[in-house]
């Protein structure tokens, strides 16, 4: 049962919201942009209604899988580790989609889908770590990795004492996880090219005046 639905969780990942998308459009954002079949590289390259869709079903496919885990496990704590490992096996096959010859996005979308479902509060920290990031730089993949790092210390802080050691072990995962595939984008913000959005920048254009 609980390989069943790991294996579940992963194919429901694999199905990547770009490039199910991009097919009916007839375009492969991997070939285009930074070449990532995430929901940024679908902003750049096919405008804002194409990444919400993408943003949605990416987003979609992590709470599905998360949901997956939860059902039939009466044990509280059974039940939080198998949905949190169906929420990480998702976020696995959306980085490495089987159904996509393994090319696929950088999971952030996919780390919200599983918090949407278990613990919604904490995406409000992540995304306010997220905001500022990219609206003091610019970054997105910065703003990305902050966020994933904000959910340890969220993590421990809010949680309740039973399941703190969980959780913990959750945002370390996500952290690094998150860090992991955004990688390259670390590699060029230390060379000094990472793409970067100068319209979102708007808190270092105000108090730049």
């Amino acid at each position: 049962m609980m390989f069943g639905k790991l294996l579940a969780a992963y194919l429901i990942g694999s199905v990547s919201g770009s490039l199910l998308l991009g097919r009916l459009r007839g375009v492969d954002i991997r070939t285009l942009g930074s070449g990532n079949a995430g929901g940024t590289n679908a902003l750049r390259t096919q405008g804002l209604k194409f990444a919400l869709g993408v943003v949605l079903i990416d987003v979609g496919k992590g709470a599905l899988a998360t949901w997956i885990g939860l059902q039939s496990e009466p044990d509280t704590t059974i039940a939080l580790r198998l949905a949190l490992g169906c929420g990480f096996a998702a976020m696995l096959g959306h980085v490495w989609p089987l159904f996509h010859g393994f090319r696929g996005g950088k999971g952030v979308a996919t780390v919200i889908g599983l918090l949407l479902v278990l613990w919604p509060l904490l995406v409000l920290p992540m995304l306010a770590a997220f905001a500022l990031a990219l609206t003091t730089t610019g970054y997105v993949g910065l703003g990305s990795i902050l966020a994933g790092f904000t959910m340890l210390p969220a993590a421990w802080w809010l949680s309740e004492r039973a399941l703190a050691i969980e959780w913990w072990i959750a945002g370390g995962v996500v952290a690094l996880f998150l860090l992991f595939t955004h990688r390259v984008n670390v590699q060029r913000l230390f060379a000094g090219n990472e793409n970067r959005f100068d319209k979102a920048r708007l808190l270092a254009r105000l108090f730049g005046r």
